[in-house]
């Protein structure tokens, strides 16, 4: 074998090894039991069967084209974190408010937003000396739910998940919901659970 041709080979193998990229897919699954649980311990349901909805092995199968292409792509599927300080601060403050707005979620004031948020869905009902501290437990907590969905992202190094883990978010709200409880829709259109 000539000298040139021994050098092409090692370089060409080197080369392929370093065109892998690992592409990680958002946990579904995992995210899916990470905010239900959270939203549990927030509304305090105590509901929570603690069975694990099926995981899927989303990304975990063979892309043949690897074969055929000079970079291979790597697929892994990351566990979610929501196990961080800033998380667990964020969860407390939720919890404690969640106690004062309660009443306003039973009583239709409050409804649960299809963006992960709360919003005042009928300010008539409330007395006006209640507005303002309505106003502001509601304005807290949208930053927080905000916050929290944010942390979560930026605590698996992935904050391109942010909207996934709010979009994962808001369905666990509605759902665990109680009986009585406004939310909205896919259209917004306000709907008693």
């Amino acid at each position: 074998m000539s000298r040139p041709i021994r050098w092409i080979l090692p370089a060409a193998a080197l080369f392929l090894a370093a065109c892998v990229t690992i592409n990680v897919y958002f946990p579904a699954a995992q995210a899916e039991q990470a905010a239900r649980e959270f939203v549990n311990d927030v509304i305090g349901n105590g509901a929570d069967d603690g069975e694990a909805p099926p995981r899927g092995n989303r990304g975990a199968g063979v892309d043949l084209r690897a074969l055929f292409l000079p970079v291979a792509s790597a697929h892994a599927q990351a566990d979610i974190n929501v196990r961080t300080p800033a998380i667990t601060a964020i969860r407390e403050r939720m919890r404690v408010r969640f106690e004062t707005l309660r009443p306003h979620f039973e009583s239709g004031v409050l409804g649960m937003t299809r963006d992960g948020r709360i919003a005042v869905r009928d300010a008539s009902s409330l007395a006006l000396r209640d507005r303002n501290a309505v106003n502001q437990a509601v304005a807290e907590d949208n930053r927080d739910r905000d916050a929290v969905y944010r942390e979560i992202a930026l605590a698996n190094g992935q904050p391109d998940w942010e909207d996934d883990i709010r979009a994962t978010f808001a369905r666990q709200w509605i759902e665990q919901a109680r009986a009585g409880w406004y939310y909205q829709d896919a259209s917004g259109a306000w709907t008693r659970k």
